[in-house]
């Protein structure tokens, strides 16, 4: 699904600049305060206290921040996209976007930290937590680490391969893997190391950004990693060799988007133009070219507290597997995004979906798009 965005804003990118050039020159004939707008230049390393200004929503009120893009929402909603979802240890629930860094829910309070307040970059493509509790973005300027009181950015100027940041995960032995638009970085917290993983010879590759873009990192049961990449399939890591599993393996598609490893053990993997594979460490089954599911373009993996499997399809909605059998929820249920990139399940029993038009909870039945107002609770 990451990479549906980067092929979108292609399309889309041009007209929201110009929407957003004329606000700034509405404001700016009525003589109002310039807006400045987040960039994605490089961000210097740098601890950034929590008690700095930052805009931010108490739930009971109706007023947006001056310093937020307000006139570009849709009907109330958060953001434009939210990618990623992750509740942390002490109960914050993060929502990564695609423009304006992160949010955090805090059972009272929706807060930004964003570029203009030291926030990493402005779009978040991952978030992990660590075994000490630190949460880790991914995000358009390198990543960043929240400690519980204040937030650290890392950068190439650190040592990390590369600032334009699109997957991250934490190992058994607490390495950090940053998968990049140009290769692998491990980080064990005091330094960077690049990562060299070998292409697949795949003919005719067609990577959607790099052909070393590395968009999906997980770290199996048997302490294997998997590296999702642009046109190349998947590469292995045993600790000791690499392999490789690409369209001629049996694999859907060679443009990975997402991986993620089931309670029993099996490999799911959301592709680009090939639709969701499951691999049980023998061989593939392809969901979407057996005419299982619909939707060729799959991400937002994701496994419930109940052992469901939850993936998103572009333009068919979401899937939730039982073990038997799928079920789609879309537009019947009230669903009036396209493009969902993140599934979670908090603490409470909540489900949230992020994605284009923002973020949305789902009861059991319906799907309910969430702004400043809620449904929260």
């Amino acid at each position: 699904m990451e990479v549906t965005v980067a092929k979108r804003r292609y399309q889309t990118g041009t007209a929201r600049c110009l929407i957003l050039l004329f606000f700034v020159l509405i404001m700016s004939c009525n003589g109002q305060d310039k807006l400045n707008v987040p960039k994605d230049s490089k961000v210097e390393s740098k601890t950034i206290r929590k008690d700095y200004s930052a805009p931010l929503f108490s739930l009971g009120s109706n007023t947006i921040p001056n310093d937020f893009f307000a006139p570009l929402f849709y009907d109330g909603q958060l953001c434009h996209w939210t990618r990623r979802i992750l509740q942390d240890k002490s109960g914050n629930l993060w929502f990564g976007t695609n423009h304006y860094g992160v949010m955090r829910y805090n059972g009272d309070r929706l807060r930004y930290f964003t570029v203009d307040q030291g926030f990493g970059g402005t779009r978040v493509t991952e978030i992990v937590e660590d075994k000490e509790g630190n949460v880790w973005f991914g995000n358009s300027g390198g990543i960043t680490k929240y400690d519980g009181e204040s937030f650290t950015n890392y950068t190439e100027k650190d040592g990390l391969i590369n600032n334009d940041v699109w997957s991250l995960t934490t190992d058994h032995n607490g390495i950090i893997w940053i998968g990049t638009l140009n290769g692998v970085s491990s980080f064990d917290g005091e330094a960077f190391t690049t990562f060299k993983i070998p292409q697949a010879a795949v003919q005719d590759p067609k990577p959607i950004l790099s052909g070393h873009r590395v968009s999906s990192i997980i770290e199996d049961q048997h302490g294997t990693l998997w590296f999702g990449t642009d046109g190349y399939g998947i590469c292995k890591y045993d600790g000791k060799s690499f392999s490789h599993m690409t369209a001629e393996d049996g694999l859907c598609d060679n443009n990975v988007s997402d991986i993620m490893e089931d309670k029993e053990g099996n490999i799911w993997i959301g592709t680009m133009y090939g639709g969701v594979s499951r691999y049980n460490g023998t061989s593939f089954t392809n969901f979407t070219k057996d005419g299982v599911i619909e939707g060729i373009e799959v991400g937002g993996l994701y496994e419930d507290k109940n052992g469901n499997i939850w993936f998103a399809a572009e333009n068919n909605g979401v899937y939730r597997y039982d073990g038997k059998s799928f079920t789609n929820l879309y537009k019947e249920e009230g669903l009036i995004s396209n493009g969902i990139q993140s599934i979670f399940e908090d603490k409470e029993g909540r489900f949230w979906f992020g994605g284009w038009k923002g973020l949305f909870r789902y009861d059991g039945n319906s799907f309910f798009p969430v702004t400043k107002k809620g449904p929260w609770k």
